[in-house]
């Protein structure tokens, strides 16, 4: 078995054989792929990687250097080839002789595009200068915490030196742009013998005449910076040691429950937001610490931290040894609202003449002692990467406060990327939020074909899914199906019985946990059984009102209770039945149950309007592909009901509509979409039935 140490090492993964018949941009996406697989040694979407390629020129024919650099936005370790800016170097250098100086950083930013090889299409990033002016073949930038953990220091300069000697050399602070490119250039003119040099308070530059040397270096670096910072804090206390202990870990998941639909109603008046929770054991230590409160109030360093995690978190005021749930949840909307007027009050100090608008004052990050830490974000990648990477920033502390004293940015340079004009461009060319962006939707029956429908149309507008099923194993597939269409982080899976109170509190608790609370409820769960009146048994009249009804009434109160702890109102979507609304021969039992489901949505209807919570019903009618309902006694049962058998019986129904056609799942998602989106935002009471047309079954 590996020691502690040896675990903690980064292994280098370069292959040779694979590497061998790549060319040489194919190398550089291998070895950006290869560091940014562990989070270790950069975060999502943070660092960069180049190389400078010898190209053709589309134009003359000629061979030209070409600057292959990572563009703006992506990640390293997920990007393909199209993810990378080319442009000429010959361009690039050009472009010294028309710098005007720090003060006008960003109009250089403007030029870049003028340098572009290739007509290629990926903008490039800020990070373009500091690649292109290291006279090096390959350079890695990297935020390894382990790295900025050092940065970050007070000491860093000295600390640098200490760990690396003069093989890595020590650059002060410096937004990325134009000049520090510059400096860059001069660092290495003036030490020839460097690998590398570290930034302050920002991250890692390596090189190297060739992509597997240049990786090599960037692991070897990293790896050096693990060992002395583990020898350094070997049998040190981190933070202080422990204020608080941890709450057992079901105790941790039932108190995050509660706050998350809180929180996110607090903070979701303007957009809806998309929660995480986090409770592994780097966080549970830094949340429980003696020294938590003031490292969380300096704020992160690493400029990709606060960007993605606002300048400082939200500590909330919870005692895990006297654990009163009630009076967290009283204090928080005057915690938030002070959270809000301390931003708005920062930026106001730090705005410039030309910054943009004040964005959303709200925390991102909220630490909970003895239980762990809940990101909002408005979907929910970004709120678990908000998460990572605020995991970064208390990796960077624990190894900061120990060997020195843990610095973040000083607020102004901070405000200043926050509100670089460049970002604000970045946000403004974002794509429009698609109509159900940030809201979260809970499916019950979500493994059937109709449940599975309606979780596919709202997962394509944007919404989050917890589908409900008690069918495990069609459960699994439905939900490994739609992850692999739309992303695991926007579907969960949930195993839930809609008749037992249990089993409906800890699914609504898990869609607390897992995203932060709910806006839509699909009440989709069903059977169907066929029986004359006399054949009827107590048990299968039973069984139609268990699901149908009593099932019905219990997702609805859960959803009710949720919603009025948000405070951001809601959508409750019953898919109801033509049969509730026109008898059926041989089918009493269903029927009753399905009308009970249409008066329950009526009464729910009146009772939710003055906390905006709509009620509306979907009625189809014979959905008999894909829905699981028609399979077995049922099918049989209806089809010797009409004396015919499932092909006869489906062409039966056609012909009975008025439309002459057949319904499908499809045709139930599109209206239970139109129900919970915007667009009916003026409805509720209402049924819309999906039948092709039916006499008996208008409303009246």
């Amino acid at each position: 078995m590996l020691d502690a140490k040896a675990d903690r090492h980064l292994a280098n993964h370069w292959d040779d054989e694979k590497a061998a018949g790549m060319t040489e941009p194919e190398r550089l996406l291998y070895r950006s792929n290869l560091l940014g697989a562990d989070k270790r040694i950069t975060n999502y979407g943070g660092g960069n990687t180049s190389a400078k390629v010898m190209e053709t020129d589309p134009l003359t024919g000629a061979e030209v250097e070409v600057l292959w650099v990572k563009g703006s936005g992506g990640d390293v370790g997920t990007m393909k080839l199209d993810g990378f800016s080319t442009l000429y170097m010959e361009k690039l250098q050009a472009l010294k002789g028309i710098y005007r100086g720090l003060a006008f950083e960003d109009e250089m930013v403007g030029l870049l595009p003028h340098c572009t090889f290739n007509l290629n299409p990926r903008a490039a990033s800020i990070d373009t200068p500091l690649h292109a002016y290291v006279p090096r073949a390959h350079v890695d930038h990297m935020h390894a915490d382990a790295i900025i953990a050092i940065a970050a220091s007070k000491d860093s300069k000295a600390l640098t030196a200490e760990v690396f000697g003069g093989e890595i050399g020590w650059l002060p602070w410096k937004r990325p742009g134009f000049e520090l490119g510059l400096w860059l250039e001069t660092f290495c003119r003036e030490n020839p013998q460097a690998k590398g040099v570290v930034l302050e308070s920002h991250g890692l530059f390596t090189w190297g005449d060739d992509a597997k040397s240049c990786y090599e270096t960037t692991i070897a670096v990293i790896n050096r910076a693990i060992d002395w910072l583990d020898a350094r804090t070997a049998g040190v206390q981190a933070f202080g040691g422990a204020r608080v202990g941890s709450l057992p870990a079901d105790e941790r998941r039932a108190v995050a429950a509660r706050l998350m639909p809180v929180i996110r109603g607090l903070v979701s008046k303007d957009a809806r937001m998309v929660g995480h929770f986090d409770d592994q054991p780097a966080v549970l230590e830094f949340v429980n610490a003696t020294g938590m409160a003031p490292l969380a109030a300096l704020g992160t360093s690493c400029p990709d931290h606060f960007l993605r995690t606002k300048i400082r978190p939200l500590v909330v005021d919870f005692d895990p040894a006297a654990p009163d749930v009630d009076a967290t949840l009283a204090g928080l909307p005057a915690a938030v609202e002070a959270y809000r007027a301390d931003y708005a009050a920062y930026y106001a100090r730090c705005r410039r003449p030309t910054s943009p608008a004040l964005r959303d004052p709200n925390a991102v990050v909220y630490l909970v002692p003895g239980v762990g830490m809940l990101t909002f974000a408005r979907d929910k990648a970004t709120a678990r990467i908000s998460g990572e990477f605020y995991v970064n920033a208390i990796n960077v502390m624990r190894g900061a406060s120990v060997v020195s004293a843990y610095r973040g940015l000083p607020e102004q340079e901070a405000f200043d990327i926050e509100y670089w004009l460049l970002e604000e461009a970045k946000l403004q060319r974002m794509p429009k939020p698609k109509s159900l962006a940030g809201r979260i939707a809970l499916v019950t029956g979500g493994a059937g074909g109709i449940g599975a429908a309606i979780a596919d149309r709202y997962l394509r507008e944007g919404a989050c899914v917890v589908l409900a099923d008690i069918d495990a194993t069609a459960l699994g597939e439905t939900r490994a199906a739609l992850a692999a269409r739309h992303s695991a982080d926007v579907v969960q899976a949930v195993e839930m019985n809609v008749t037992s109170e249990d089993a409906v509190a800890a699914a609504f608790a898990d869609a607390s946990v897992g995203f932060g609370g709910i806006d839509i409820l699909v009440s989709n769960a069903g059977i169907a059984s066929s029986a004359p009146i006399e054949a009827t048994t107590l048990a299968l009249w039973d069984k139609n009102m268990a699901i149908l009804s009593t099932g019905y009434f219990l997702v609805s109160r859960a959803a009710f209770v949720l919603f009025r702890a948000q405070g951001i109102g809601g959508s409750v979507v019953f898919i109801g039945s033509k049969n509730g609304l026109a008898a059926s021969p041989g089918a009493a039992a269903y029927c009753t149950a399905k009308a009970s489901e249409l008066h329950l949505a009526r009464c729910l209807a009146l009772e939710g309007a003055e906390a905006g919570i709509r009620v509306n019903v979907v009625n189809p009618d014979a959905v008999l592909r894909g829905s699981k309902i028609w399979e077995g006694e049922w099918l049989e049962q209806r089809a010797a009901t009409y004396k015919t058998d499932k092909d006869g019986l489906e062409e039966m129904y056609r012909q009975r509509s008025l439309l002459k056609r057949s319904v499908f799942p499809e045709d139930i998602a599109e209206a239970a979409y139109f129900l919970a989106s915007d667009a009916s935002s003026k409805s509720t009471g209402n049924i819309v039935n999906v039948d092709a047309g039916n006499v008996q079954a208008f409303t009246r």
